[in-house]
């Protein structure tokens, strides 16, 4: 079972485990949605601004989001999330590249129209092997509150 409502602290940080990106997965990805040269080519890549293939945006966040989930953190107390804001791609992901996620409570506060749950905010970094972040985020969830 994932945490609770109560047991999230303002301040306190969950950290997944990597995921390395490989040139056939973030061809493949891209290919069914976000067929951009740059993700799907590899010599349109190395003539591109990027100076090679780099996986796709929607990809990073994807995968930064299922290394989290696999935190177990919200297994079975997630009633899922209404917001995703300051989405940011801040480096070009490369093949080779091993990610994780840490994903930082910056608010926790009890649903005042259901008292089930709680409301958390978090913001979230997909941090490259050089410790370099490559996306940010935050996001609200809503958790539900230990049984009485």
């Amino acid at each position: 079972m994932g945490r609770y409502f109560e047991e999230f602290t303002v301040g306190s940080e969950i950290v997944s485990g990597g995921q390395t990106l490989t040139l056939e997965s973030m061809i493949a990805f891209a290919a069914l949605y976000d067929p951009q040269s740059f993700h799907i080519d590899v010599e349109a890549g190395k003539k591109s601004p990027y100076g090679g293939l780099i996986a796709s945006g929607f990809q990073t966040l994807a995968v930064g989001f299922r290394m989290f989930l696999d935190t177990a953190v919200l297994a079975g107390t997630s009633f899922g999330s209404n917001a995703m804001d300051d989405l940011r791609w801040l480096r070009p992901v490369r093949p080779g590249d091993t990610l994780h996620t840490v994903a930082r409570v910056i608010e926790a506060r009890p649903s005042a129209s259901k008292p089930d749950r709680g409301i958390v905010r978090a913001a979230f970094r997909v941090i490259n092997q050089q410790e370099e972040d490559v996306l940010t985020f935050a996001t609200t969830v809503f958790v539900a509150r230990r049984p009485n």
